[in-house]
């Protein structure tokens, strides 16, 4: 069964909720040299004093002169402050507008203007890069843009210093949380496709992502994905929040330390989100130890090359979570019910029942509808939002060979007519999960 999570509660509602319940649990942690490629130390944050910090960002943020439900951008690698300031914008009653890392000044401007952005909260420093310095000049040549804030260190002038937002104590009698106004994220990684999604719905696509992975309250997560979109938001700070587990994040890999941190004995149990380029990588570490691992992927997809699956009854459960495009997470455990026979034969597979439903035509054309799948593109600054339930054709189809899928292509590109054969399993053996 998928949890169930409050209506209107948001991301930042369940935060506040599990802080008041168990202030002193571990909820973010930082891994890896952050300290080398961030100027910043890495930190273990509490639910307490993460629900503190959040709520004093909060309050600086609503004195500023925007409109409720703006949309504010969040350009950050993937830290613990990307987590508090995605939740300090949505606390604050605005709707957070994560942008990836990686993209250039360019990208980051198209973006804010295909977005309507009036806001953008990032770091000083990123390797090399000055993230704060670029949108400075990203400001210049957009007057919309009106407030710039940053991390530190050496926070460049004209850009609110974060660190000391976060230090203000708000005065007078406290701020009744706001309705969770949703998320903007970019499909493709592309700035001029925006995507709205209601609050409920990036919640629901949340729950059905933890029906499969299994995420028990205090247990850990540890994510190797950016949260700048679905797939890193519902199985990285979703995923954490809704379960009340502990959120590590490791936004720039280091070998070194995700060895150490997979071989640590916990008996809280750890869970491991990677993307699925890396699953032959993560055959040679230590996954014994591991809860669950859950391998992400982006369509179009092939599913021909998974190499992983569980040898054993107490081994990790092995979930592959696919994103279709912005619209939808679809997540499956390997084994009987593996995600290539779900894509071939949904009625044949038990989704979490009202949050998602998919079907699949003799050809491989794919529809779905459901309250995860509620998401629409921004279309002149309004989102064009479906109801939940209406059938909708995905610009995807599996290409289906014996009964499975062996991957999605575009909708417009013809189905290769030569499959590779299946192996006995859906999930190709090549070595057992310990290394």
């Amino acid at each position: 069964m998928a949890p169930v999570t409050p209506p209107g509660s948001g991301l930042a509602g369940l935060l506040r909720a599990t802080a008041a319940a168990h202030p002193a649990r571990p909820a973010f942690a930082d891994l890896g040299d952050k300290p080398g490629w961030s100027g910043r130390p890495g930190m273990t944050w509490t639910y307490g004093a993460a629900a503190e910090i959040v709520g004093r960002l909060a309050h600086g943020i609503r004195a500023w002169r925007l409109a409720p439900g703006s949309r504010i951008g969040l350009w950050f690698a993937g830290s613990s402050e990307a987590l508090v300031a995605h939740l300090a914008v949505e606390a604050a009653g605005h709707v957070p507008c994560p942008m990836p890392a990686a993209w250039e000044e360019a990208q980051v401007l198209a973006a804010v203007e295909a977005a309507g952005i009036p806001a953008v909260l990032t770091q000083a420093r990123l390797g090399a890069r000055r993230p704060a310095e670029i949108l400075c000049r990203v400001a210049l040549q957009h007057f919309a843009l009106r407030y710039l804030a940053a991390f530190g260190p050496d926070v460049p002038d004209g850009v609110i210093n974060l660190d000391a937002l976060a230090l203000e104590r708000g005065s007078g009698p406290a701020e009744e949380a706001p309705p969770a106004r949703g998320l903007v994220s970019f499909a493709g990684r592309d700035p001029l496709r925006p995507v709205y999604r209601p609050g409920e719905a990036l919640l629901a696509a949340v729950a059905a992502h933890l029906a499969a992975v299994r995420i028990a309250p205090g247990e850990r997560l540890l994510t190797l994905l950016p949260p700048d979109d679905l797939r890193g938001l519902a199985t990285g700070l979703g995923a954490a929040l809704v379960s009340g587990a502990t959120l590590a994040c490791m936004p720039v890999l280091d070998a070194a330390a995700l060895r150490a941190a997979l071989a640590a004995a916990d008996p809280r149990g750890l869970h491991l989100t990677a993307p699925a380029f890396l699953e032959a990588a993560l055959r040679e570490l230590p996954l014994d130890g591991l809860r669950g691992l859950t391998l992400a992927h982006r369509a179009p997809a092939r599913l021909t090359a998974r190499q992983l699956r569980p040898v054993r009854l107490n081994g990790p459960r092995i979930v592959d979570a696919l994103a279709l495009d912005e619209e939808a997470l679809l997540s499956r455990a390997r084994g009987t019910d593996d995600i290539a026979l779900a894509l071939a034969d949904p009625a044949g597979t038990a989704l979490p029942a009202g949050l998602m439903e998919l079907r699949c035509g003799a050809d491989g054309d794919l529809t779905l509808r459901g309250a995860a799948c509620r998401a629409g593109p921004l279309r002149d600054g309004a989102p064009a939002l479906p109801e939940a339930g209406d059938w909708r054709p995905l610009p995807y189809r599996a290409t289906l060979l014996a009964g499975t899928a062996t991957g999605l292509v575009p909708a417009v590109q013809p189905v290769p007519a030569t499959q590779p054969l299946p192996a006995a399993h859906p999930v190709p053996v090549a070595r057992p999960v310990a290394a």
